[in-house]
């Protein structure tokens, strides 16, 4: 089959173009899945880079989500059979013409559903839903603040939040990202590199601030935003796509009896499957009836793989991108 491998740890340009690597062959338990689409997220880069907290022994075929077809299945296997349209949640192998799933890893793509689509809202909107449900419980009526909210994490964070009947302040890098972020349910924005965020956060709640953050990008823009939160706010530490762990004052916390929440769905949905399934479970149905869907800005071809990367990496994509092989 047709691949890009990581055959050393670093950085994503060592990635190789390989057109016959071999065939993905499904152990006990397992199926093989012809890849239609294969989701970018930012974890892919820092398992690239062995910067992440699940590791991969080269060689490896990078991507950890994928939708396509089921083209072989292996002993033991139930509940599945060749020619089912299935979300693969695998860890590795997206970015190859076919990769090896658990059967845990799967989920069966609804009627009306497309593969992009498929393809990219489990890792995104996984993460959200149990960011703003479960951690945050998130209310009707408070205010949600999305740092990065152009990316496909803060998208989503927008459009759930929206769902969920917060105020959504959308913050992002430039006018034309956030003009995506109001088409998405925005109800206010920030242009962080022209407006000072602490300054428009007091004047869009009235002195307040938001009562949940949002953060997938660390950085500089994190103690800002921290010292705007409300009373009994919860600020969610989703990732740092900015590359820049932020260390936060706890006086911080303490002065404002606010909570510092740490969300990492891919340990919970291992360490908690029941409630993991849950989480699924909604979100399947929400795509189905419309009530989200992601926005796939642009799809590579597979020999673009790195290019599909660096630019996810340099925050120069809205929403989400995806391979085709």
């Amino acid at each position: 089959m047709r691949a890009v491998v990581c055959k050393e740890l670093g950085p994503v340009e060592n990635l190789v173009f390989e057109p016959n690597w071999p065939d993905p062959v499904p152990g006990k338990g397992e199926v093989v899945v012809d890849v239609k689409s294969g989701s970018v997220n930012f974890p892919d880069v820092l398992m690239i880079q062995g910067k992440y907290q699940f590791s991969a022994e080269p060689p490896f075929v990078p991507g950890s989500e994928l939708a396509g077809v089921i083209s072989a299945v292996g002993e033991g296997v139930t509940g599945y059979a060749v020619g089912e349209r299935v979300i693969a949640r695998s860890g590795t192998g997206a970015f190859g013409e076919k990769a090896k799933a658990k059967v845990s890893q799967l989920t069966k793509i609804p009627e009306g559903v497309d593969f992009d689509t498929a393809a990219t809202f489990m890792v995104t909107y996984g993460t959200t839903h149990h960011a703003l449900i479960d951690r945050a419980q998130l209310k009707p009526g408070e205010t949600l603040l999305v740092l990065g909210a152009a990316g496909g994490v803060g998208m989503a964070a927008v459009e759930l939040g929206k769902l969920l009947g917060a105020k959504v302040i959308a913050a992002a890098s430039t006018d034309e990202k956030l003009a995506v972020c109001r088409e998405h349910g925005a109800d206010a924005t920030i242009n962080y590199s022209t407006e000072d965020l602490r300054k428009k956060l007091a004047e869009l709640t009235d002195g307040k601030g938001p009562d949940v953050i949002y953060d997938p990008v660390g950085g500089s823009f994190a103690e800002p935003a921290f010292r705007s939160i409300a009373w009994r706010g919860r600020y969610l530490v989703i990732g740092f796509a900015n590359g820049e762990i932020p260390k936060l004052p706890l006086n911080l916390a303490l002065l404002k009896g606010a909570s510092i929440v740490g969300v990492f769905y891919g340990s919970f949905a291992q360490r908690e499957p029941v409630e993991g399934q849950k989480v699924i479970d909604e979100l399947m149905d929400w795509v189905r009836t419309g009530k989200i869907k992601p926005l796939v800005s642009a799809r590579y071809k597979l020999e673009d793989t790195v290019q599909a990367l660096q630019d996810m990496s340099s925050r120069k994509v809205t929403g989400k991108i995806v391979i085709v092989p």
